[in-house]
């Protein structure tokens, strides 16, 4: 596996992989990988020649008092575990690299930004759409995959291809989850044994949810509130939101009538937690 820190060596690198018509598929992560990033990694092999795996923890996606300090980080770790998945290149670039002095242009997809995380989180996915952008005219990759936990971060990226005619497919992956329920995350790195268990109502609630669906229910009203019971029901979780949304959109619906997203975040310890399940009536 090849290690690339500068922006221009790796620039150098796709253009040669593209002018002998070689597809090129990048997996953007911000490190402390775990068996969902490695997920990704696979599929990416499936789909192109070549496998571009980039480490950056973004600054520009993390709020006043956030945690970009500690963010967990172990460069190394994550190394070993791209070269035992036979990625071509990790992509690792400094954060004067990625953000020269004086940068002043930002991206920003205005709408689909602005529920869910984005009315938590203001100027997270202003973030989120310009650290991708860069990458994609840096690494020039001709397919990306991102995992669908970050649902709103998945469609933002989708419409910011779209409109900014980026010539580059997106793929959605499937979240991936331990063999309890509980979605993988780098931040669950933050929980306590204790926290850790309590991070299981998350997936109850939408399996709760799931299960009234087929068993008729269709209002918005009444399944949120039976997923907020289940959350409320664990004394360690601070529910943020539970929403039912267009899955396009990611506006408010009243009703399942055709397949909802619904979203959920919520906090336990020193852990934001966010999961979703497509709903089908």
């Amino acid at each position: 596996m090849i290690v690339i820190e500068s922006t221009s060596d790796m620039r150098q690198w796709s253009e040669r992989q593209r002018r002998g018509r070689q597809r090129i598929v990048l997996v953007p992560t911000m490190g402390f990988l775990h068996e969902g990033h490695l997920c990704l990694m696979r599929e990416a092999r499936l789909r192109g020649d070549w496998v571009v795996a980039s480490i950056f923890v973004n600054p520009a996606q993390f709020g006043p008092g956030e945690d970009f300090a500690t963010y967990p980080r172990d460069f190394e770790r994550d190394r070993c575990l791209l070269e035992a998945e036979n990625v071509d290149v990790l992509f690792h670039p400094s954060l004067e690299q990625i953000y020269p002095a004086g940068a002043q242009t930002f991206v920003e997809v205005e709408k689909l930004s602005l529920p869910l995380c984005g009315s938590a989180r203001p100027g997270h996915f202003r973030g989120v759409a310009t650290v991708v952008a860069k990458l994609f005219n840096i690494v020039r990759p001709h397919l990306a995959i991102f995992g669908e936990k970050d649902y709103q971060q998945l469609q933002v990226i989708r419409r910011m291809v779209r409109d900014l005619s980026m010539d580059v497919e997106i793929i959605g992956h499937p979240i991936v989850r331990e063999s309890d329920g509980l979605a993988m995350s780098s931040r669950n790195a933050y929980l306590t044994s204790a926290e850790r268990q309590a991070a299981l109502c998350l997936s109850r609630a939408l399996c709760k949810a799931e299960r009234s669906v087929r068993r008729g229910a269709v209002t918005a009203a009444a399944i949120v509130d039976r997923v907020r019971a289940e959350l409320n029901n664990e004394p360690l979780a601070a529910v943020e939101y539970v929403k039912l949304c267009d899955v396009e959109t990611l506006d408010e619906v009243d009703e399942v009538r055709e397949p909802a997203l619904l979203a959920l975040a919520v906090r336990i310890g020193k852990a934001r937690l966010i999961d979703n399940r497509v709903l089908k009536h």
